[in-house]
């Protein structure tokens, strides 16, 4: 009877043929001394070798054909089985060697929900001028919103026991829910950690709109703080 898995890592992915192999290797190096982990591919219906090379590489594809990077999410976080849940880009940004330590913090307690900082540790070219601004009056909005000091609102790198989404409202399908998932920690009172990483140039095509998801980004954390919202539960 196979083990449940520990650790559970999710990517999303949307055409990543060019860097897929990468990440899920990096992921493997990672997590060898972790005992028994899974990784999922949450595929929203690429049209290259995504899909074949992620399975050659030992993934579950979780196969979601509705868009949107929260959409991705959520269908991921239902089917993880791990205890705990780590995300990260499936285009090499984020570093993948660096697992150990995000749980390495939640397993002694130090924190809930941990998020890799990018903003001080960026590789030459991983940003371009419009995104690094865009990325930083949306973390100057969040601090000054709710009265939080942090320091990379955006990141798509995290750590978190899969229990504490029992307690969370989210809301959000589309780029607006990497902040949400941080505002819920936070507002729910949970221990929040950062903690920095090196950000790199990513592999393959672009898939961010800086101004159009940052405006987006803005407006949700306005309704967010003033409840222009629909409440519901779940994810």
């Amino acid at each position: 009877m196979a083990m449940r898995p520990r650790v559970s890592v999710l990517i999303p992915t949307v055409n990543e043929e060019a860097s897929i192999g990468s990440v899920l290797d990096a992921v493997h190096a990672a997590l060898r001394d972790y005992g028994p982990y899974e990784i999922l591919v949450v595929d929203t219906t690429s049209i290259d070798r995504t899909v074949n090379i992620a399975r050659e590489r030992g993934a579950r594809i979780i196969p979601e054909p509705r868009r949107g990077y929260g959409r991705a999410y959520k269908t991921g976080f239902a089917a993880a089985q791990g205890e705990i849940i780590v995300t990260l880009d499936a285009d090499l940004t984020y570093p993948a060697d660096r697992i150990p330590d995000f749980i390495r913090i939640l397993e002694t307690g130090e924190a809930d929900f941990v998020s890799g900082e990018r903003l001080s540790g960026l590789t030459e070219g991983a940003m371009n001028g419009m995104h690094q601004l865009g990325n930083q009056m949306l973390t100057a909005a969040f601090r000054f919103l709710y009265g939080f000091p942090i320091r990379d609102s955006q990141s798509g790198m995290w750590a978190f026991r899969r229990a504490i989404l029992d307690r969370f409202e989210l809301l959000h399908d589309g780029m607006a829910f990497s902040e949400e998932l941080k505002l819920e920690t936070i507002l729910k009172g949970l221990r929040f950690r950062e903690i920095p990483i090196v950000y790199r140039t990513r592999v393959g095509d672009r898939k961010i709109r800086s101004f159009r998801d940052a405006t987006a980004n803005m407006v949700w954390l306005f309704r967010k703080r003033f409840g222009w919202v629909p409440r519901r539960r779940g994810i």
